[in-house]
């Protein structure tokens, strides 16, 4: 078995060698001319590079016709999903879109790409981590052609002399820009007296690690601005052997060398003094930096993407002395996400990378997304703010019986800051941690455990006192209503044998009965194929549910029927989830079939046989629908507790 093991491995190493030597490509500059002129596309410029890197992976636009939902949240706007960020990042599509469009507009050489690509937003609002993506990507692109032996890795027809590059251009079908480095331009004479056919050239990937083609930039101490870390500097080891004009003596391995065909990032960027930001802006406008020492300017090929909180860059702002800087800059906002469903896939990808094993109740991760989400939303006179996160989830939300009709467009407009304040993903990660500390024992976690870890959190938390109450409020108020509103939900569809038959049957129903009434027409029993008239005490009974009673209900049966009858036009298939305020009505209805058993058998201290059957088969089947067994006593005391108050 060992022996096998061992051949596996050595099979896997061998398969990564051969292709590695495949890719691998070596020859003189001659020779590298034919490669060029055999592909002409390989040759780019970081910004093409790295666009290219992003829409080879592919975009799918989705077709908002058919995802209500989502048509709801992006009405009028074109929804476009690129795959190169898909599966790490949920609701930055329009953040992600601006991206791709900087890159874009860059890689066709226009006014963008001699600007910095610029993020803001709060913490944890995944700048760094889509920038990360970038880099990453770069590592995994295909190895890059460079002039062997140059410290900045740079593009070999720099070599091609300037008053050949013209007729080299037409011959190879590209355009060729940019100038040998101080390095290049002494070996280039000194080591092949001029021939620059003859120099070397060789593929290599680019590395993080390697310090090629990515180069990164962290905050620098005010204090001890050193320019060597953009720039590089001079080995003072060879100023005794070379004299200070001397190309030998630099040490050209600034980050600013490195990111040469590739990328810069900058790491809250305004932590730096102005002064020190100029070289910055002079690499992207000027596509130059000064070489350290005496040695004029070197040019760099790269796209810089800084990044940083809000309130730097408002404070970077507001000082008119940064204008020159301001107008190099291409800003993008990253604020937290505003979509429930959204949110949730961002905790369960944090949670399937991490070595979290706990089991979590169903509702937790939404109940926590509910928390977060609401902390960002700006208030508005049009609605509350647990209306406003379920339109913008994309949900419908019916409020006596219609649904309410309120533009979710407009909410996001009267609320531009909307989302660049409140929780972080972080914050609600230390939640979900600390509830499965106060818990190990069971080792599970649910979202009542959750909501008191978020409660002593926020009391614990360094928050304005206002902000403290409003986020008590929402924890202790508005989330303890939702929750209970679900969890009656989910009792009932404990306790009802079928809950989707049954919720479908008295679906039917209604809509044979509404039929009947509206066209003033009896009809046929599906069940005993008895010829009946509307029975108005049956159709009343799930339209008091939603509070539709006297006249009102004339007008909701008509209302059903017409969107029943527009529903088959379009040939859509329909259940008792497609209308939603008779969905909530029939929802309602059931829960109030079971009110007083469930209550009854949740809260009495002694059952008889019947009721303890009951029970069983109530916490059998929340087990089924992925309750936790650890959980299902401490869920069904709360339900009992606060569902049906004596």
């Amino acid at each position: 078995m060992s022996s096998d093991n061992n051949n596996d491995f050595q099979k896997l190493i061998q398969e990564d060698r051969e292709t590695r030597k495949k890719s691998a490509w070596k020859g003189n500059m001659l020779e590298y001319l034919e490669q060029v002129r055999e592909s002409p596309t390989g040759h780019k410029l970081s910004h093409k590079r790295l666009y290219d890197m992003i829409s080879e992976q592919g975009m799918v636009e989705v077709d908002l016709e058919q995802n209500p939902r989502l048509k709801r949240i992006f009405k009028g706007e074109k929804l476009k999903v690129f795959n190169f960020f898909a599966d790490e990042f949920f609701g930055m599509e329009k953040t992600i879109n601006q991206i791709v469009r900087y890159f874009h507009s860059a890689s066709l050489k226009g006014e963008e790409s001699r600007q910095v690509l610029y993020l803001v937003g709060p913490v944890g609002s995944g700048k760094s981590s889509l920038v990360e993506r970038i880099k990453k990507g770069l590592e995994q692109l295909e190895p890059i052609f460079a002039i062997e032996g140059c410290p900045m890795y740079e593009e070999p027809l720099h070599l091609v002399p300037r008053h050949l590059r013209k007729e080299f251009s037409k011959m190879l079908g590209v355009e060729i820009e940019g100038d040998l480095c101080p390095v290049c331009r002494y070996r280039l004479k000194e080591d092949f007296q001029g021939k620059w056919e003859d120099v070397p050239v060789k593929t290599f990937e680019l590395s993080i690690r390697a310090k090629r083609g990515i180069g990164v930039v962290p905050p620098v101490d005010p204090n001890n601005q050193d320019t060597s870390v953009l720039i590089g500097g001079e080995d003072i080891s060879k100023l005794d052997l070379y004299s200070e004009g001397d190309p030998r003596v630099l040490d050209l391995s600034g980050a600013l060398n490195v990111g040469n065909r590739g990328m810069v990032e900058f790491i809250e960027v305004f932590k730096n003094e102005t002064e020190y930001l100029h070289a910055m802006i002079t690499a992207t406008q000027e596509k130059s930096i000064p070489a350290p020492g005496r040695h004029g300017m070197i040019y760099v090929d790269t796209c810089i993407v800084a990044h940083s909180n809000e309130a730097e860059w408002k404070k970077f702002k507001s000082d008119h002395t940064n204008e020159a800087i301001l107008d190099r800059i291409v800003t993008v906002k990253v604020p937290y996400n505003l979509r429930l469903s959204e949110e949730v896939k961002i905790y369960k990808k944090i949670i399937r990378q991490s070595q979290f094993t706990a089991d979590i109740a169903p509702h937790t991760i939404e109940l926590v997304s509910m928390f977060a989400i609401l902390s960002r939303l700006e208030p508005t006179n049009k609605c509350d703010l647990m209306t406003k996160l379920k339109l913008y989830n994309g949900e419908e939300v019916v409020e006596k019986g219609k649904t309410k009709k309120i533009d979710v467009i407009e909410l996001r407009e009267e609320a531009k800051s909307e989302g660049m304040n409140g929780i972080s993903t972080r914050f609600i990660m230390k939640a979900l941690d600390n509830a499965l500390s106060d818990n190990i024992e069971i080792n599970a976690i649910h979202p009542i455990s959750v909501r008191e870890s978020l409660v002593q959190m926020v009391k614990e938390g360094d928050f304005a006192d206002d902000v403290k109450k409003r986020y008590l409020e929402f924890l202790q108020d508005t989330l303890h209503k939702e929750y209970l509103e679900v969890l009656e939900k989910e009792i009932t569809k404990a306790f009802v044998y079928s809950y989707q038959e049954q919720a479908e049957s008295l679906f039917q129903n209604y809509l044979d009965h509404a039929e009947s009434y509206v066209t003033k027409k009896k009809f046929k029993d599906r069940s005993t194929g008895e010829v009946l008239e509307p029975d108005e005490g049956f159709m009343k009974s799930i339209e008091e549910q939603i509070a539709i009673i006297g006249t009102a209900c004339d007008g909701f049966r008509q209302e059903v029927i017409a969107f029943l009858w527009s529903a088959g036009r379009r040939n859509e298939k329909v259940c008792y989830e497609s209308y939603e305020p008779l969905k909530e009505a029939i929802e309602k209805k059931l829960m109030a079939s079971v009110r007083d058993v469930s209550r009854i058998i949740t809260k009495a201290r002694t059952r008889d046989d019947e009721q303890y059957k009951k029970y069983g088969r109530m916490v059998e089947q929340l087990m089924k629908n992925g309750y936790p067994a650890s959980c299902v006593d401490i869920i069904l005391k709360y339900a009992a507790n606060n569902l049906w108050k004596d």
